[in-house]
């Protein structure tokens, strides 16, 4: 079965990628210009994978065009480069919506309080369930790399957190060692933010990550991939630990970048 679905995948790795496509990567996604030419082939055979195994939906009457199919599809496979995937195996279906959406929340407080209610989204990710999207902030995310936000790192780094069972910031390891050192730092990291946080000290991490360890997960991953200097400076632990996991020197590939 698995030698099946391999041979499968690499028949539509080696088709021919398609110019249309081509255009849309080099016109909406600022970071492919980064990658080196050896990346981006790899990530174009991601896209061609992704996209023959992945179905997409519009919600409240949007329409799915090539380009929106292929924008938030590199996105998704920037963080595969590198590493052996499955490509979000138990993920089917991405839904879209044209701007941001509302979503019913419901939190326990403190003294046994349930508060419920809508809240504002970007987009969310179901644990076995589909990944829901903004189309406006894929496409504001994919034309600003450098900013340290991308709705479609965070939400897919959930779906990657999702792999190992469950949703809690800590995605498949090789080895209990590494599963050591990646609970070790990150619960540090995590409980610095959350004291500056309570000390109202400014972060350079986003506070949303201070939501609980899966949101730290995908807020650093956002981080990692769009301002990875500023996190290897400031962060040298948390940047080895996803440099590890994504099996990319992503500062490396920056600084590369600025030299040409």
């Amino acid at each position: 079965m698995f030698g099946l679905k391999h041979r499968k995948r690499e028949r539509i790795r080696s088709l021919p990628f398609p110019d249309k496509w081509q255009k849309i990567l080099e016109k909406n996604i600022a970071y492919y210009h980064h990658l080196s030419s050896e990346d981006q082939a790899e990530l174009r055979g991601h896209i061609q994978i992704f996209l023959h195994e992945k179905q997409f939906e519009g919600l409240n009457g949007f329409e799915i065009t090539d380009e929106i199919k292929v924008t938030i599809t590199a996105q998704a496979c920037i963080l595969l480069l590198h590493r052996d995937t499955d490509y979000y195996p138990t993920l089917y279906t991405i839904l879209i919506y044209p701007h941001p959406f509302f979503s019913n929340i419901r939190q326990n407080l403190s003294g046994g309080i349930v508060a419920e209610g809508e809240q504002g989204r970007l987009g969310e990710s179901w644990y076995r369930g589909p990944v829901i999207l903004s189309w406006d902030d894929v496409s504001r995310s994919a034309h600003d790399h450098n900013d340290g936000h991308n709705v479609v790192f965070h939400e897919f780094a959930h779906q990657l957190d999702s792999e190992s069972g469950a949703n809690d910031g800590a995605p498949p390891l090789p080895g209990r060692s590494t599963y050591i050192a990646w609970a070790r730092v990150l619960g540090e990291e995590y409980q610095e933010l959350l004291d500056d946080l309570r000390h109202n000290h400014k972060s350079d991490i986003d506070s949303y990550g201070a939501t609980n360890p899966a949101e730290f997960f995908a807020v650093v991953t956002e981080y990692f991939f769009e301002r990875p200097i500023q996190l290897k400076k400031r962060h040298p632990e948390l940047y080895e630990q996803f440099k590890n996991f994504y099996k990319l020197d992503t500062e490396a590939i920056m600084l590369t970048d600025t030299k040409k």
